[in-house]
């Protein structure tokens, strides 16, 4: 079996739903959850790029591509669930300016594609989704419960085949 492979089949499928706004764990968190969800304008770029990865040099595993490919669908997924939990709590409007900042600069850095997914779901999301259980309401807390099994597979998926083509973060 492919090491691709393998770390696809570790993913276990779930559909994002609607969530209803219920209390946070953390109350006093609710402005710094808000720039967080900000944040989630990052999860289609992710897939973007993947999809811009996808037109260079792949490594020679035909368990790759179809692993890179169910990535990529997964970030629909996770936009999905994210912007269902900002319909009910609402958002920051200087957070959603610094957020779209931030992704503006991710998509111009020259680097590999797939090296910046690798590097942006490591050190953005992996810090995001466990700050999402700690303070969120049960729906936020699932919803990164959810996304981080995810984000689990994608970080080693992207890890190797940036390492496998060569890159270092």
């Amino acid at each position: 079996m492919s090491k691709y492979t393998a770390l696809l089949s570790r993913k276990r499928s779930w559909t994002p739903t609607q969530v209803s706004k219920g209390a946070l764990l953390k109350p006093e968190a609710e402005g710094t959850l808000k720039r967080c969800l900000a944040l989630r304008t990052l999860e289609l770029p992710v897939k973007e790029m993947l999809a811009q990865g996808l037109e260079k040099e792949l490594p020679d595993d035909p368990g790759v591509l179809p692993a890179l490919q169910s990535n990529m669908a997964d970030e629909d997924k996770h936009d999905l669930a994210l912007s269902f939990i900002v319909d009910v709590h609402g958002t920051d409007a200087g957070a959603e300016r610094e957020a779209e900042a931030i992704r503006k600069a991710w998509l111009e850095l020259p680097e590999h594609p797939i090296l910046k997914t690798a590097i942006l779901e490591r050190s953005v999301f992996f810090v995001l989704l466990p700050f999402f259980r700690f303070t969120g309401d049960i729906g936020i807390r699932t919803v990164a419960s959810d996304i981080s099994r995810d984000e689990q597979v994608h970080t080693a998926l992207h890890a190797m085949v940036a390492h496998d083509l060569g890159y270092k973060s």
